[in-house]
């Protein structure tokens, strides 16, 4: 069997069972090991090569975990040659660990639920240079946008917007398409989750979770760029006022 390269989502499980054990590798025979590797033969990413016995097997999650180990700055010994996603895993970790443990875990209750199991791929949910998020991972994006893209999401949003008496607008550069297109515009918005998945969780999207953006805003939003994945409404308004 041709080797899979692990893929973001996937070391972002490990290393946070790798922290969590003191940045210690696991063996093959540990129960978190065990569990770790049936988890990741479930994972809707590599349906073809899941079917080999071997892949993601305890053995090569246990090898991974040592790649990782030896990657963190304070390895005294030699390390080995995990790659530089995984250089990449270690160091946003030791930088934001709590955002990224949130992010596995995250991550472990959506698949727990199945709910990303439900969310089909989408081109967003990579960057534009083809890597995943920073920080969400390709399935937590994935989930994002599948949720965002729920037209009857969408539309209890607008509801709820017009029983406040507000405009139907972006919330980040105001523009309003109905009063640039007329009656062709009325009613056209998007909605973006305020909070990424990774902090909220992936339990049920609450219409007070969502912000209407037109579409550029949105894009802007999602953008994976300068290490950052996600942005709040609030944050690329800011972003906005520096460049105005």
């Amino acid at each position: 069997m041709a080797q899979v390269p692990w893929v973001r989502d996937e070391l972002m499980l490990a290393c946070a069972l790798v922290m969590e054990n003191d940045w210690r590798e696991l063996r093959q025979s540990d129960l978190r090991v065990l569990e770790l590797s049936d988890l990741l033969r479930s994972l809707p990413l590599h349906e073809a090569a899941a079917v080999d016995l071997r892949f993601r097997s305890p053995s090569s999650v246990s090898r991974k975990t040592t790649d990782i180990a030896t990657a963190h700055p304070h390895h005294t010994g030699s390390a080995t040659k995990g790659g530089r996603p995984t250089r990449e895993i270690v160091a946003d970790f030791l930088e934001h660990p709590a955002e990224m443990l949130a992010a596995a875990q995250a991550l472990r209750a959506g698949i727990a639920s199945g709910e990303l199991h439900r969310a089909p791929a989408h081109p967003d949910e990579v960057g534009e240079d083809g890597e995943p998020s920073a920080q969400e991972g390709r399935l937590l994006i994935r989930l994002a946008l599948h949720r965002e893209r729920d037209r009857g999401l969408r539309d209890r949003k607008i509801r709820q917007i017009r029983r406040l008496n507000q405009p139907i607008r972006c919330e980040v550069c105001t523009f309003d398409f109905a009063a640039t297109y007329g009656p062709l515009g009325a009613d056209y918005i998007e909605v973006h989750h305020v909070t990424p998945l990774h902090v909220s969780g992936p339990g049920e999207t609450r219409l007070e979770d969502l912000a209407l953006l037109c579409a550029n805003c949105h894009r802007m939003c999602h953008r994976n760029y300068a290490g950052k994945a996600w942005r709040t409404p609030s944050s690329l308004r800011e972003e906005m006022r520096t460049v105005t």
